[in-house]
């Protein structure tokens, strides 16, 4: 078994695209009716769009914790790096009891990812 997709809802499919692909550097590996971007994250990313009429049930995905980590090689510089890029980090790099360093940030939906190092 192996994880193949992760999913992120987000209420403006633009804007989200402009983060993953210009501001993370994540590679689009396809694009779907102005629904949906997948992108190259070892599994593929997949960011959906919940922002129409007919979603409106489904807005309450946006904006969650995404309970995924991002392993970088070197997370001080990942995050000053990402910080210049204008990305909101919820907590800065904090060495943690188990000896890793972790840091959370905000897409612009306020999906909160971490990042691992």
């Amino acid at each position: 078994m192996r994880i193949t997709y992760v999913r992120v809802f987000v209420i403006d499919l633009a804007a989200a695209k402009k983060f993953y692909a210009q501001i993370l550097g994540l590679e689009i590996l396809w694009e779907y009716e102005n629904k949906a971007i997948g992108f190259d994250l070892g599994p593929e990313l997949i960011v959906e769009d919940v922002s129409s009429e007919e979603d409106r049930e489904e807005r309450h995905l946006a904006g969650r914790f995404v309970g995924c980590s991002i392993e970088v090689e070197d997370i001080q510089a990942t995050y000053s790096q990402l910080v210049a890029k204008g990305v909101h980090f919820t907590t800065p790099p904090e060495k943690q009891e188990w000896g890793g360093t972790l840091a959370h940030f905000e897409d612009p939906a306020g999906n909160v990812w971490t990042l691992v190092g």
